[in-house]
């Protein structure tokens, strides 16, 4: 048997405290570690503090802790719980990126809708006016709702008897643009809106070298006037829309393609004197427009140009025009004028009385745009020649 080395009946002791009795060993100088209830059914004890972490400072004594020994620490947050705050501040950080970025793209895709869908401005060489809508852009139907109520038949009284051609509003006030040879030597001029009322025109300027010509209506407000585009940009193959009134027929639309540019078209200065009159009489009886003659290529086309002619470069197309399409509009798919026509072939009929037109064959031909905006202030100011 093992034999004890201390003396019979004697046991260690510890100091005493308070009133002299034995005591148990002192407390800790920290707040002891507590476990963390995070929901029912578990609990989650926190990490175990460093080795190196002072709780009321280095055995010094003293502080604000618990048990004098320093400032009482609070105790480590748990991991888990570290995780789970984190976490929806990083969702919310993300939304917010997110929201960030799709503002953005929004933004840019407005800026671009209403940059597509302003009208340009005269800076850029367009003359603001009538535009299709968004929703039509590129459309012959959408081109011809936009731009019908800007094209006006005109009927002018001559000696020569009574024509039948159309003109393009450009001012809210009724200044339209039409041919030289529509209204020369016309006597009096009608005008008639696609709404069916009519007005009384003037002759404002002439320009028989350019076969344009301005005229302007009697009291006339609130009209809705065409955009006059950049011919500059027109390009064989684009897509147009020509309307008139052709024989009469108000408001008549027709669409094709520029044939070709810059063709030497050669027309009649005096709107009398280059009329076939045997041609033109059988017309006028009909009501239409007149035969306008016109030379290309060496060729004489619908009669005899006469002696005093003018030669301008022209846009060709296969759109169809007739009679009484003259001072009409060429329309690219934008809404925007790109022309003025001037001139079409027709074939005479082999059969019937008079020569009478055959109709459109698709050669036609357009003053271009800009030769028209370029003479505008000629035209305001009654000059020509």
């Amino acid at each position: 048997m093992t034999e004890s080395q201390r003396p019979s009946g004697e046991y260690p002791m510890y100091p005493s405290y308070g009133n002299g009795d034995a005591a148990y060993p002192p407390p800790p100088s920290y707040q002891p570690v507590q476990p963390v209830p995070m929901g029912p059914g578990t609990t989650v004890w926190p990490a175990p503090a460093p080795a190196d972490a002072h709780y009321g400072g280095a055995g010094d004594g003293g502080g604000d802790g618990p048990y004098g020994h320093g400032p009482a620490q609070p105790a480590a947050e748990p991991p888990a719980a570290r995780r789970r705050i984190r976490k929806p501040v990083a969702l919310l950080a993300a939304v917010a990126i997110a929201a960030a970025i799709v503002g953005g793209g929004t933004a840019t895709v407005i800026s671009r809708l209403t940059d597509d869908g302003t009208a340009t401005t005269a800076g850029g060489g367009v003359i603001p006016g009538t535009t299709v809508s968004q929703s039509s852009k590129g459309t012959v139907a959408g081109v011809a709702a936009a731009l019908s109520p800007t094209i006006v038949e005109i009927g002018a009284t001559s000696t020569a008897g009574q024509s039948t051609g159309s003109g393009v509003v450009i001012t809210s006030d009724g200044e339209i643009v039409t041919n030289n040879h529509v209204i020369a030597g016309a006597s009096e001029i009608k005008v008639t809106l696609s709404t069916g009322k009519t007005y009384t025109a003037d002759v404002v300027g002439t320009d028989a070298d350019k076969d344009l010509a301005l005229i302007k209506l009697q009291g006339a407000s609130g009209l809705k006037t065409a955009t006059l585009g950049d011919s500059s940009k027109v390009a064989v193959g684009d897509q147009v829309v020509a309307i008139g009134s052709p024989e009469g027929l108000t408001g008549t639309v027709t669409s094709g393609i520029v044939s070709a540019l810059d063709r030497d078209v050669t027309v009649a200065k005096d709107g009398d004197s280059g009329q076939d009159q045997s041609q033109g009489q059988d017309q006028d009886q009909q009501g239409g427009g007149r035969q306008w003659p016109f030379e290309f290529g060496g060729q004489q086309f619908n009669g005899n140009t006469g002696e005093s002619t003018t030669t301008y470069k022209a846009l060709q197309t296969d759109a169809s025009l007739n009679p009484g399409n003259s001072g009409g509009a060429l329309i690219n798919m934008d809404g925007e004028i790109i022309g003025i026509n001037s001139a079409m072939y027709s074939a005479s009929s082999a059969s019937g009385s008079g020569g009478s037109s055959a109709g459109s064959v698709g050669l036609g031909f357009a003053i271009p745009v800009n030769t028209l905006k370029a003479d505008l202030d000629t035209l305001r100011a009654g000059n020509g020649s």
